[in-house]
């Protein structure tokens, strides 16, 4: 997988989802994604805070990368 999937910018992710990064990072800790399924972490997004798919699992892999888990 390369590196510019998840690698994305403040700004890239406010124009896709309207949000900083920041705070995505702060939704998945408190959903607790790192004990989670990546599919399960990408549908909470989606359904929960109405994030596009492509960007449910760009944070979802950017959260997880900066938190250990493959």
């Amino acid at each position: 997988m390369k590196s510019d999937y998840w690698n994305v910018t403040d700004e890239q992710v406010i124009e896709k989802t309207g949000k900083p990064l920041g705070h995505w990072m702060k939704v998945l800790q408190k959903f607790k994604a790192e004990t989670k399924k990546s599919t399960e972490a990408v549908a909470h997004l989606q359904g929960e805070h109405e994030v596009p798919r492509y960007w449910a699992r760009t944070l979802t892999t950017r959260y997880l990368k900066d938190h250990g888990a493959e």
